[in-house]
């Protein structure tokens, strides 16, 4: 049985009651145009998708964005900064908090209408602060048309990757979207993922059905894999890195635009967040090692916030409440070595 409570206006309704300004417009248009520039090869610039696991209170992540918006401008010629502002993350098991989407207050129950405003109004206001457009997780297909005119830069996570809608959704956007090897860290699986969102497709979405394109700029994210036991395995290192090279280059043409991101965190770190530092050199050596890694890995995923660490409930101010990140004096300091050495 499903009960229902709250009638949720319309995509449409909602971007025209709180419409992105006139003015950011053009930021978030120049960004986009940056952004698809890396993952086409038209730029040799390195994109980091960087920030909080989940964006689950607008202040601190706020605060976070103004002091990347700040750091960008000392690494722009090398990065494409995007700020990860991932509002519809859970916890792991998709029990308690389930992201800014659903629970605009992480200790009350769900408001979903409220956690919409909430987050377009993040998502505006980190744009006008920061001159930054943003990065956010696609983990319920139907929810990005909330945010369609707002994000340079769409995640689908490694059990959505194999998610037929996910597949479809991501065919219509004309974005950068990074796909997620799947748990099991099949190549294969991960590819195919990439060939379907790159393809055109006709389905049902919204009341609608819609045909698309095909998505040029979807690419591959390696961010580790779990085995039948439970244990991390990285996947970051140069041997799978050059698989994936070689499984677009067998496409024939099939998969455009070669790309992979490097997600430093989750199954490639264990989750340990300072190893993040180490797993970014490693792949950046290598890109000095090999011209044909250096030429299909286009950036990192890195997860980070104002203070290191993780806590239950939301009581430090800039602590992330799921997954451990780095803090924002390491982060710094490894976007000014990653520009460095890019």
């Amino acid at each position: 049985m499903f009960e229902k409570q709250i009638e949720i206006p319309s995509a449409e309704e909602i971007l025209a009651e709180l419409p992105l300004p006139k003015d950011l417009v053009k930021i978030k248009k120049e960004r986009d145009e940056l952004c698809k520039s890396v993952i086409s090869g038209r730029s040799n610039l390195l994109m980091l998708v960087v920030g909080p696991c989940s964006a689950h209170d607008s202040k601190p992540v706020l605060e976070y964005v103004r002091r990347l918006g700040k750091l960008n401008e000392k690494v722009k010629d090398k990065l494409v900064l995007v700020p990860r502002i991932y509002t519809n993350k859970p916890r792991t098991k998709g029990v308690g908090y389930k992201g800014m989407f659903s629970q605009p207050d992480p200790e009350n129950k769900e408001d979903i209408l409220k956690g919409i405003r909430t987050i377009r109004n993040l998502h505006i206001h980190a744009i006008e602060e920061s001159g930054l457009s943003a990065a956010d997780e696609m983990l319920y297909p139907e929810n990005y048309a909330y945010l369609e005119d707002l994000l340079t830069y769409i995640a689908v996570g490694a059990r959505s990757s194999e998610n037929q809608m996910h597949r479809l959704v991501s065919s219509g956007i004309e974005l950068p979207v990074g796909i997620k090897n799947p748990m099991g860290g099949s190549v294969p699986v991960l590819l195919n993922s990439v060939y379907a969102a790159q393809s055109a497709q006709v389905f049902k979405y919204h009341n609608y059905q819609v045909a698309t394109r095909g998505n040029e700029y979807a690419h591959a994210v390696l961010r580790g894999k779990v085995d039948e036991y439970g244990n991390d395995i990285p996947n970051f290192h140069y041997e799978t890195v050059m698989q994936i090279f070689e499984g677009y280059a067998k496409s024939g043409g099939e998969l455009k635009n070669p790309a992979i991101v490097i997600d430093a965190n989750h199954s490639n770190s264990g989750k340990r967040f300072y190893q993040q530092i180490r797993i970014v050199e490693e792949v950046l050596q290598n890109r000095l090692y090999d011209s044909d890694f250096k030429k299909i890995v286009k950036g990192f995923m890195i997860e980070s916030f104002l203070e290191e660490g993780n806590q239950p409930r939301d009581e430090v101010f800039g602590k992330s409440i799921t997954d451990p990140c780095l803090g924002w004096a390491d982060t710094e300091r490894l976007i000014l070595d990653i520009a460095e050495k890019a």
